[in-house]
């Protein structure tokens, strides 16, 4: 029997190393696929359209919107990110577990329409170290940096509203706490109720 995928949501403050560790997770676990979001930012140096993000312009984001063509969407930032409903719709019919890799008013949303998802808060291990991140990325001026860790600060206080956080402090060991979270998550009664069903009535 093919059990449905679970939804597992990561976000936390930009310059957490969200992006290293889904890169890293999906690399070491096969069963899991990464939703593509959509957003209206410029592609950053190496980022590649359809593979990174989707990118749009805003007329063609708010024409998603009015589609109903998207499971969440969020502004932060003055751009708009999002995350196309179909493909995760599909993919979970097939047993794979999607990673969704979002902002953190998109995974608000995601909570209230899927409430049986898994959501892992990422937080730095101190906000200089967020700041020094973000800085060596050399991608932002330093006015979009403040903006960014003024926006961290009140992220921060929405970490309680997830099912897990995890700091990374250490990649590697954040990595395998991220996946041991989505690991214990499969095997949890709920989600086997419909095998154990199926074993009992053979």
């Amino acid at each position: 029997m093919k059990r449905k995928g679970n939804l597992i949501v990561i976000s936390g403050p930009s310059g957490t190393g969200k992006g290293t560790i889904v890169k890293q997770i999906l690399e070491k676990d096969d069963n899991l696929v990464i939703s593509v979001s959509a957003t209206t930012r410029s592609p950053r140096t190496g980022e590649q359209n359809g593979k990174d993000y989707h990118f749009l312009n805003k007329d063609d984001f708010k024409t998603m919107i009015e589609n109903d063509g998207l499971l969440e969407y969020a502004e932060y930032c003055d751009n708009f990110y999002g995350t196309p409903k179909s493909v995760v719709e599909k993919a979970l019919n097939n047993g794979n577990d999607v990673i969704l890799e979002i902002e953190v008013q998109g995974a608000q949303k995601i909570r209230e329409k899927c409430p049986d998802s898994v959501s892992i808060f990422v937080a730095p291990p101190s906000m200089q170290e967020l700041r020094a991140r973000l800085k060596n990325r050399s991608t932002e001026s330093d006015e979009v940096i403040d903006k960014r860790t003024a926006q961290a600060a009140v992220e921060l206080k929405c970490a309680g509203d997830y099912n897990y956080i995890v700091i990374n402090d250490r990649l590697e060991k954040c990595v395998q706490d991220v996946l041991s979270i989505i690991n214990a998550e499969r095997y949890k009664t709920d989600r086997m109720s419909s095998f154990i069903k199926e074993l009992s009535q053979n």
